[in-house]
């Protein structure tokens, strides 16, 4: 069965990451459909906006379809240029802050930037410190700083501790290191020492032996290391360790980044630092 191949476009006075963000998480839940996306940021004149009407005609007479344009755009005569062109418009702004002004009963200040500003001046160096801490303390480095950690993510090489570490942190601001449990941890049997002090910000990452040798297989094709039968006595031994020392884990095989932050989050109690 051919896919309906559509086109979107996400505009915006500044970065488009709300438009985008928003706009995404709407068209995820409509399936068969092969979308093209377009972002087009900082459209804040009439000559862009003018010439991005010709850029969507065209992409609805490629298509046979027109468009899907989503809009955080703030300045009326812009958005009122896009509309002229052969597209279904979905203004964010237009939808919900004409009611917000209803309900807090004052006008919006309609500046545009605002969401991914420097409007928390605190809340974003306290993100950007947090990142500095998760690319200081990945893989095991500077273990005697992990006092310092909001959270210590814990399990085998490859269980994607590092991507969520970075997440967290750009993300929520949060501290976090990652520890690799090794060949040798599972040959003691016991929780590395250097992880003893720091037991109650521990949070370990599962997943499947299959997932793990595949990825594995991407690294190290064909090594011992990347085998199915190391991947799965890896994985029953660190599932037992997390169990012994009661580690809260989660297996992460069929869940983002981001759900898996979020789960972590959850559970963990931390508080999220985005903003402020």
């Amino acid at each position: 069965m051919t896919k309906q191949k559509r086109t979107v476009f996400y505009l915006s006075d500044r970065t488009g990451i709300t438009a985008e963000t928003l706009g995404h998480s709407l068209l995820t839940q409509f399936d068969g459909i092969e979308w093209k996306k377009i972002n087009v940021p900082f459209l804040d004149n009439m000559a862009k906006a003018r010439t991005l009407v010709e850029r969507i005609n065209h992409a609805a007479e490629c298509d046979g379809y027109r468009p899907l344009v989503f809009s955080t755009l703030l300045k009326a005569d812009i958005l009122e240029v896009i509309r002229q062109a052969n597209c279904r418009v979905y203004d964010f702004f237009e939808t919900f802050i004409s009611s917000i002004e209803q309900e807090l009963q004052q006008p919006s200040a309609r500046m545009a930037g605002r969401s991914h500003g420097l409007q928390q001046p605190l809340s974003y160096f306290k993100r950007i410190a947090a990142i500095n801490y998760a690319l200081g303390h990945d893989d095991g480095v500077n273990p005697k700083n992990f006092t310092d950690a909001d959270i210590i993510l814990v399990g085998v090489s490859r269980a994607g501790k590092t991507p969520t570490c970075l997440y967290l942190a750009l993300q929520y601001g949060i501290a976090a290191a990652n520890y690799p449990l090794t060949q040798e941890d599972m040959l003691a049997n016991q929780l590395p020492k250097v992880l003893e002090p720091v037991r109650n910000k521990l949070f370990g990452l599962t997943l499947s032996a299959a997932q793990l040798h595949f990825i594995r297989e991407e690294r190290r094709p064909h090594s011992q290391y990347a085998s199915l039968a190391q991947c799965q006595r890896e994985i029953q031994w660190q599932e037992s360790l997390f169990q012994l020392f009661h580690i809260p884990y989660l297996d992460t095989t069929h869940i983002s980044i981001e759900e898996i932050s979020a789960i972590i989050l959850d559970r963990s109690g931390l508080k999220r630092q985005l903003y402020g």
